[in-house]
């Protein structure tokens, strides 16, 4: 193999990795179009979630239902229309509808089966029905009013992947016809995603179909592949005087879902062998990306800021977690500090102390304990951590006496003084006795968006 073919399988294998350990435990919302469930690499795609189930990510899977609810219909002779694409549901038809939808999930779930994972099928959705719009009745037709989230979280907990049927049922059991897109984007934001993604079968963004902002990448085949927030708002403008597209609805709640935490919104072609594999553990993409920025609110330490945080970090340093440092101290290296901050209030603060050796110190994290649980730490070390590649440097390490496990769980490796910086060595507290842990930066190939 050639040496240049070999490089670039390792760093593949080296951005899977880094990616394993960033999302391990997060959840990732999956919505699937039951029109790839005839497609022969549609077990594939199963087994591909599986995998990801197996690697520690929560999966959550939404099969739509409406090629083959539009089916079962033809075979019994029903009729509904559709309304800009919601299909009027009627009394008569629903007993089709929930047929279908069943139908796709126990197919989904038998794969799962099929692949060494236990899918459950459960009703934990309440709906009520969308009513009357412009004149409109849609009868069965409804809109998600809750979700029992215990229930799935417990689902969670114990290892299976949820399956949420496209029917909801009101307080007094009336089941309701949902938008499986609808229902993707609410259970994603419920349930704080890190991803959510719609599989489609081929929808994509192009410039031949739509305007595209400015500044926006265009692959030479007019696709485009990613949208930040305040691009997917310029798009949605721009194109507000289309017909119903299901295009501009699925970056519709994109951009939603982006606003309400949920960090990336990926549409992406299911008929494509890997796609999700791709998608996830590379830098370069196959589908359309609609992202939030996760470090919105973080900024430099200012000196103004000294006062907060050291009253940030006073808890943590009365339970010993943290060395107490001076507002001197604090000043002097003031540079080397970010804050988290929300609505002017700081809520956590790190510094990443660069030495000669091309190696960073991660010091003095800190998160306030309402917020502790809200992932913050983990995306401050994320941020740190893309700031020391962004410098070029070959690793960061960390001293702690307590936290050990919660770094590791975050990819950092146990190491000895020897590896740490001839001046960290030199001023290493043996009294302390803080264990060593190092991450190493692998540097990773400049992002290009890839040619569909």
């Amino acid at each position: 193999m050639e040496k240049s073919r070999l490089k670039e399988q390792v760093e593949v294998i080296r951005q899977a990795f880094s990616y394993i350990d960033q999302f391990k435990n997060e959840t990732f919302v999956i919505k699937i179009e039951s029109s790839l469930m005839p497609d022969p690499l549609f077990p594939v795609l199963i087994k591909d979630l599986v995998l990801l189930h197996r690697m520690g990510i929560r999966i959550v899977i939404i099969p739509g239902a409406r090629t083959r609810i539009d089916e079962i219909l033809a075979t019994y002779n029903v009729k509904c229309d559709t309304y800009k694409g919601i299909r009027i549901s009627t009394h008569d038809s629903i007993p089709f509808i929930k047929m279908a939808a069943f139908d796709v999930s126990n197919q989904i779930m038998t794969l799962l089966a099929e692949a060494g994972a236990h899918g459950v099928i459960g009703n934990w959705v309440k709906a009520r029905s969308i009513g009357v719009r412009n004149g409109i009745d849609f009868q069965s037709s409804g809109i998600v009013e809750k979700f029992y989230l215990d229930e799935v979280k417990n689902v969670l907990e114990d290892r299976m992947i949820p399956i949420f049927p496209n029917i909801g049922w009101s307080a007094k059991g009336k089941p309701y016809n949902l938008s499986s897109n609808e229902l993707a984007f609410a259970i994603s934001t419920e349930l704080s995603a890190a991803k959510l993604f719609f599989i489609t079968d081929n929808l994509a963004i192009t410039s031949g179909k739509f305007a595209i902002p400015g500044g926006v990448y265009v692959s030479s085949n007019g696709t485009v592949s990613q949208l930040n927030l305040e691009q997917a708002g310029i798009f949605l403008e721009q194109n507000k005087s289309n017909e119903y597209n299901e295009v501009i609805e699925l970056v519709s709640l994109a951009y939603k879902a982006c606003n309400d935490g949920v960090r990336r919104v990926h549409i992406v072609d299911g008929r494509t062998e890997g796609m999700i594999l791709k998608e996830i553990f590379s830098n370069r993409g196959l589908g359309t990306m609609v992202y939030a920025n996760q470090h919105e609110n973080f900024r430099s330490m200012v000196a103004s800021d000294i006062p907060d945080v050291l009253a940030l970090m006073q808890p943590a340093i009365e339970q010993q977690i943290l060395i107490a440092r001076t507002a001197q101290e604090l000043e002097d290296k003031l540079d080397d500090y970010v804050v988290y901050e929300v609505d002017g209030t700081i809520h956590a603060c790190s510094a990443l102390h660069i030495y000669k050796d091309k190696q960073a110190e991660i010091a003095a994290v800190v998160v306030d304990e309402m917020y502790s649980k809200l992932g913050i730490g983990k995306k401050m070390i994320s941020f740190l951590i893309d700031k020391a590649r962004s410098l070029n440097l070959k690793a960061v390490f960390v001293l702690t006496t307590q936290t050990s496990d919660w770094f590791s769980q975050l990819g950092f490796k146990e190491a000895t003084i020897s590896d740490l910086p001839q001046e960290k060595q030199q001023h290493y507290n043996f009294k302390r006795n803080s264990l060593i842990l190092r991450f190493k930066l692998h540097k990773l190939p400049p992002v290009q968006p890839i040619e569909l």
